[in-house]
C-alpha cells in the first residue's frame, strides 16, 4: 500500500471523535489536536452551573476513550492550535508544530460578545466546563453572602440573577435558576425571603428560542412564569461593569450576576500562507463535502463549519448532530477513492428543558411539551453521554434532585490561586 497520510483532527467534540472513530486507519495516521484532555457534554453545562450535575458526570477523558477498538492506532496531542500555517501545512500549538497531508477543523465555538468591549470581563459564560464551575461558584457565592448582608441596596445586587439570551441555552439556566428560587432557597437559606431573589431573562427579540417553533416560544414563557422568573424582551444590552447591565434604551438594570448565553462564534485560528479567512460567525465556508473553499485538503466540520443550502442558508443549525453526520459523511468520502457522497443534515429536531416536568421538543411538525417532552428531553441527553457511569450518575442525580431538590454539589470551592503552574494552558 502506498504510505499513509497523517489526517489532523484539530478538536474533540462530537464531530471530531465521530470521524476518527469511522476513518480507515489503513489509509491515515489521526492525530486530534485538543486544549483539553476530555471531551464534554455542552447541553448540559447549564447544570454544572446551578450544582445539578459535577463536572466528571459530563465530561470523558479523550485518552480512555482512544483505547476503543474503533480508536486505535489514533494520537492525542495536547495543546491550542493558535496557527495554521498554509504554506508549510502545519499545526502550531503552543507547545510544538504538526505537520499535516489532510486536516479536519472541529474546533466548535465560543462566546461572542457581538462586539461590545469589556463584556467578557463582567459577564460569566458557560462554553466550557471550567466557565459553568465559575458560574456555580458565584450563584453560590451570592447566595451565601445575600444572607449575611445588611445593607439594602447591596442585598439586592447579590440576588439579582441575570440571564442574558432567550435562546435553548438561556432558557434552561433561566429555568433551573427559578426553580432554585422556587424551591432551594426557602428551605436552604432561611435568611433570605424568596422575593428577595430576582431571576430575570432577558432577550433582544419578540420571542424566546428563536430557532424553534411558536408553540415552543408560548411553552417556555409560560413555563418560565411558573418558576418566577421575570422575561423581559426585545431588550438590548448595550454594556455591562461594576454590576450595572445598561440597556440601549438607557434603563439600567443592578445585578451582581450576570450570565450570557446570547451567542457563540467559531474559534478564532491565525491563517498564514493564504487569502482566505473565516466568514461571518467565525465560520469557514465549506462545500457539498465539506471542503474548506479555497484550501486544499483541509475541512471544516460541525459548528465553525458553514454548510449552506436551500434549508439553511445561513449555515447548518449550530447543535451536535450536523456535527455528527457530517463528520460520518467526511469519513465516508476520505475513506473512499474519491469524494461522492455530498452532504444532506437530517434535521431530528429541537428542544430545551425548563426545570423538573417541563420541557419543549420540536420534531418536523410535532409539538409536544410539559412531561412527555421532559422525559423525552432526559432519554436523547442520557444517551448522548459518553461513558456508562456517566449515564449512571447522570441518571442518579436526576433521580435525587426531583423527588427532593437535595443535591449534594452545592458546595462552595475556590481553586487556590498559588502556586502558578509551570506551563500556561491558555
Amino acid at each position: 500500500m502506498d504510505k499513509k497520510q497523517r489526517l489532523v483532527i484539530v478538536g474533540a467534540g462530537f464531530g471530531g471523535l465521530t470521524l476518527a472513530k469511522r476513518i480507515d486507519r489503513r489509509k491515515y495516521d489521526v492525530v486530534i489536536v485538543d486544549r483539553r484532555n476530555y471531551h464534554s457534554f455542552p447541553p448540559l453545562f447549564y447544570q454544572v452551573a446551578s450544582s445539578g450535575l459535577e463536572p466528571a458526570n459530563i465530561a470523558f477523558p479523550i485518552r480512555r476513550e482512544l483505547r476503543r477498538r474503533s480508536m486505535r492506532g489514533t494520537s492525542y496531542n495536547y495543546g491550542k492550535v493558535t496557527e495554521i500555517d498554509m504554506a508549510d501545512r502545519v499545526v502550531v500549538t503552543q507547545y510544538e508544530r504538526i505537520s499535516f497531508d489532510k486536516l479536519v477543523i472541529a474546533a466548535g465555538t465560543t462566546n461572542n460578545f457581538f462586539g461590545i468591549q469589556g463584556l467578557d470581563e463582567h459577564v460569566y459564560t458557560m462554553k466550557t466546563v471550567p466557565e459553568a464551575i465559575r458560574a456555580r461558584n458565584a450563584v453560590l457565592g451570592h447566595l451565601e453572602r445575600g444572607c449575611i448582608e445588611k445593607d439594602a441596596r447591596k442585598r439586592r445586587e447579590l440576588l439579582t440573577f441575570v440571564v442574558i439570551g432567550g435562546g435553548p441555552a438561556g432558557v434552561e439556566v433561566a429555568g433551573a435558576l427559578g426553580e432554585m428560587k422556587r424551591y432551594i432557597v426557602p428551605r436552604e437559606y432561611p435568611g433570605i425571603d424568596g422575593d428577595e431573589v430576582r431571576v430575570i431573562l432577558i432577550e433582544g427579540t419578540d420571542r424566546l428560542l428563536g430557532t424553534m417553533s411558536e408553540a415552543s416560544s408560548h411553552d417556555a414563557a409560560k413555563a418560565l412564569s411558573e418558576l418566577l422568573v421575570d422575561v423581559r424582551l426585545g431588550a438590548r444590552v448595550k454594556s455591562v461593569a461594576d454590576g450595572r447591565v445598561l440597556f440601549a434604551d438607557g434603563s439600567v438594570l443592578d445585578a451582581d450576576t450576570v450570565l450570557w448565553t446570547a451567542g457563540v462564534i467559531g474559534v478564532p485560528f491565525k491563517l498564514s500562507g493564504t487569502d482566505v479567512t473565516a466568514g461571518r460567525g467565525g465560520r469557514f465556508a465549506v462545500d457539498e463535502y465539506n471542503r474548506v473553499e479555497g484550501l486544499d485538503g483541509v475541512y471544516a466540520i460541525g459548528d465553525i463549519a458553514a454548510h449552506t443550502d436551500a434549508r439553511f442558508p445561513g449555515g447548518c443549525p449550530q447543535v451536535a448532530q450536523p456535527a455528527i453526520q457530517q463528520a460520518r459523511t467526511l469519513a465516508r468520502n476520505l475513506n473512499a477513492p474519491g469524494f461522492f457522497v455530498p452532504f444532506r443534515y437530517r434535521d431530528k429536531g429541537s428542544m430545551a428543558t425548563i426545570g423538573r416536568n417541563r420541557a419543549v421538543v420540536d420534531m418536523g411538525r410535532m409539538h409536544v411539551s410539559r412531561l412527555p417532552a421532559w422525559l423525552l428531553w432526559m432519554a436523547v441527553h442520557l444517551m448522548s453521554l459518553m461513558g456508562m457511569r456517566n449515564r449512571l450518575m447522570v441518571f442518579i442525580n436526576w433521580c435525587v434532585n426531583y423527588f427532593n431538590f437535595g443535591s449534594p454539589l452545592r458546595v462552595l470551592m475556590r481553586p487556590s490561586r498559588l502556586p502558578l503552574p509551570s506551563f500556561r494552558d491558555e
